[in-house]
């Protein structure tokens, strides 16, 4: 031990900064930490001559306080310090790449499907996806022992009561919601989901999403809703694309109808996406049954309309070919990284 070494400490205690808490407790220890400097030089006193000490010892115990004196001032610099006085990340270094996510095709399809039905002068609707048994069945013409007001049919969340409350099974329900507030005429899409109690399989879920349509004013005939149903169709799949429709049956319409597209993927010649018909399956339709115009206060005997509705999801099968109905409920992100914004097919 020298005073050359204890001198050498005292000038770089006073030449000490720290920029951080952490720097702080490095300084600590480098000085007073069991194997500090400053420690070091207590242990080799032991070693000064006996004539040496007094002087030795004043000095150590000077260092040492100095030390202490000098840690504690720069920890309370940094706590009187504001946040943003603290150093800061290099924001010249290159940031982290985020990954960009895709849009869901359930939702990109809906999308377009309701611009194209703007573009037809239509607004868009929307309901409840719990609703009353009057909505969803007795408004529209289901008879009281249809299987459909079975719970092996229909999730109920209440029962037992004149009007139980279910989650709805169509969107048809928002377009009762709509003749029974909306000023005549009446010209609506209906997206949204709706729940079936159904086995989850490649070619059925029990949550999907559908979107329906309702015109409603004087003199709206068949020949309207073919119309309406082609124009759609052309904007959706192609302006190639023809249609044809095979007699069905709603309650809530009368004639009923299905509607098919012609395979816009093999043209009408017959593939394995169309089963070799050359027509895929798009929707249901039909004229609005003059029971359910009545049921929502409208004169039946004056006004007239059609209603249409879709699987938004089945739609998207046949623009992407996809094969299981279950790939759009996973959330599994190789499938969605398949898709981007656009909706060419």
């Amino acid at each position: 031990m020298t005073l050359e070494n204890i001198k050498k400490l005292l000038e770089e205690l006073d030449a000490l900064k720290c920029g951080t808490a952490k720097e702080v407790e490095e300084a600590r220890v480098r000085y007073l930490g069991k194997r500090g400097e400053i420690t070091a030089l207590f242990e080799e006193f032991r070693t000064v001559d006996k004539d040496a000490k007094r002087e030795f010892g004043r000095i150590l115990n000077e260092l040492k306080q100095k030390a202490i004196a000098k840690i504690e001032a720069l920890r309370d610099t940094l706590e009187a310090c504001p946040d943003d006085a603290q150093p800061k990340a290099d924001l010249t270094l290159p940031g982290d790449e985020l990954e960009l996510g895709s849009r869901h095709p359930v939702s990109m399809v809906r999308e377009q499907i309701v611009d194209i039905f703007r573009k037809f002068g239509y607004d868009v609707a929307e309901g409840p996806e719990i609703e009353d048994d009057h909505h969803v069945f007795e408004a529209l013409n289901f008879p009281a022992n249809h299987p459909a007001r079975d719970m092996q049919d229909t999730f109920f969340v209440s029962a037992g009561h004149l009007n139980p409350l279910l989650l709805r099974t169509h969107t048809s329900s928002v377009q009762v919601r709509a003749m029974e507030t909306m000023p005549l005429p009446i010209r609506v899409v209906c997206p949204g989901r709706v729940f079936r109690n159904e086995a989850i399989s490649a070619r059925a879920h029990c949550i999907f999403h559908q979107i329906e349509g309702l015109y409603i004013d004087e003199n709206v005939t068949f020949a309207d809703l073919k119309q309406a149903i082609l124009l759609f169709a052309r904007e959706m799949f192609g302006p190639q694309t023809e249609i044809r429709m095979r007699p069905s049956y709603f309650p809530f319409t009368e004639p009923s109808a299905e509607v098919d597209v012609s395979c816009n993927i093999c043209h009408g010649k017959g593939c394995n996406i169309c089963k070799g018909t050359g027509w895929l399956e798009i929707m249901g339709c039909g004229m609005v049954d003059p029971n359910v115009l009545e049921a929502s206060g409208i004169d039946s005997s004056k006004y007239s309309g059609f209603a249409f509705g879709m699987g938004l999801e089945r739609i998207a099968m046949l623009k992407w070919q996809v094969n299981d109905l279950r790939h759009y409920f996973e959330n599994d992100l190789r499938f969605l990284r398949e898709f981007n914004t656009s909706l060419e097919v």
